[in-house]
């Protein structure tokens, strides 16, 4: 079984203590919205593979001018990226025999970093699951994981317009089929927020970290 530990949104700060060994992850997923600092310590302590993709919190990788949207403890000249961990924004990956793809963001709802529209996401879909479908063709291996900020529509996300999910990730997850969908952006405050299943794909938030375990 991997172990997957999957975090998001707000810092743990047991995970940066004794814990973390504790866990014995074999792969660390970020869902977004965290200081990079704290996903390259969890990279460091853990000494396992770190994927991760941007929250609306986040600096953009996408924009030339990144300066106004960098947490506070960066300088403007720090990159928009976590140094030692991989980038799966609108992409995929193969880590400890999970093949692992990320699509990041949040609904549009002000002129931040990390924002977009219903159709701009459903762009974002077309895109990643064509290519992943070619991939699927040429090597018959699935996707496993897909990790994303948000939540699909209707589906864990809120009732108010920046926490509003994303209509275009029930046809990926129709089109990909992964076992876990997993995501933040919907903070708990205090009360469970239960798993959803859409057809075979399970589906959590992991507001502040998860663990969970996935046949490879």
């Amino acid at each position: 079984m991997i172990r997957i530990l999957a975090v998001a949104d707000e810092v743990d700060q047991s995970l940066c203590g004794p814990r973390l060994k504790e866990l014995r992850p074999d792969l660390i997923l970020g869902c977004g919205d965290l200081p990079f600092a704290y996903l390259e310590h969890l990279r460091t302590e853990a000494e396992v593979p770190l994927l991760y993709i941007h929250g609306n919190h986040d600096p953009s990788p996408f924009r030339t001018n990144i300066s106004a949207y960098l947490p506070a403890e960066y300088s403007a000249q720090s990159p928009p990226h976590v140094v030692g961990c991989i980038n799966l924004e609108n992409r995929w990956d193969d880590e400890c025999g999970l093949r692992v793809a990320g699509l990041g963001g949040s609904i549009r709802y002000n002129d931040g970093a990390n924002q977009y529209t219903q159709a701009e996401m459903r762009g974002r879909v077309r895109r990643l699951t064509r290519r992943t479908r070619i991939r699927r063709w040429r090597d018959g291996r699935s996707v496993d994981v897909v990790i994303a900020h948000s939540p699909p529509l209707d589906c864990g996300d809120g009732d108010d317009g920046p926490h509003r999910g994303f209509s275009a990730f029930h046809r990926l997850i129709e089109q990909l089929e992964p076992r876990l969908m997993l995501h933040g952006h919907i903070h708990p405050h205090g009360k469970s927020r239960p798993d959803r299943t859409i057809g075979r794909t399970h589906i959590v938030n992991v507001i502040p970290h998860r663990l969970l375990e996935i046949e490879p």
